[in-house]
């Protein structure tokens, strides 16, 4: 049960900096942007290194008393493979989103900005290069699941 509780905890931690800006700018109060963002990325950091710490022996904790823990821990190199490559489509797919979309957006703005009827085709090019990123996805979801 706390496995599941931790993340939304997680979530709030790291939303709350960023409702207190939007809070504040309603009320009209001067709001110091980069303030603001060193809160938002430390607390972010923050829980993260949380995260790493107590998942794990929540889970190893739970895995412990569960009666197939012994079955879990015969696991072999194969799932192990298995995972790392599901986690290397992906993230080589989004490195490669990044790239692509890092040339296409900036084009993509400067051939609108000089005629706005080019904005449906440098839309074109900019989906295309997120398009990468749900190949990888679908390959690792291909690969866990196969």
């Amino acid at each position: 049960m706390i496995l599941f509780i931790l993340p939304l905890i997680a979530l709030a931690m790291i939303m709350i900096p960023f409702v207190v800006v939007i809070k504040r700018r309603k009320e009209g109060k001067p709001v110091k942007t980069r303030r603001a963002i060193l809160i938002n990325a430390s607390s972010f950091i923050g829980v993260m290194i949380l995260m790493t710490i107590f998942v794990p022996l929540f889970a190893f904790a739970s895995a412990e008393g569960a009666a197939d823990a012994a079955g879990q821990a015969a696991l072999g190199i194969g799932d192990g493979l298995k995972y790392i490559g599901a986690a290397l489509s992906t993230g080589l797919a989004t490195i490669g989103t990044g790239i692509a979309v890092g040339g296409a957006a900036p084009a993509a703005i400067g051939a609108t900005s000089e005629d706005e009827k080019n904005f449906t085709k440098a839309l074109i090019f900019v989906a295309l290069g997120e398009g990468v990123a749900i190949y990888g996805l679908l390959i690792s979801i291909l690969i866990l699941f196969s």
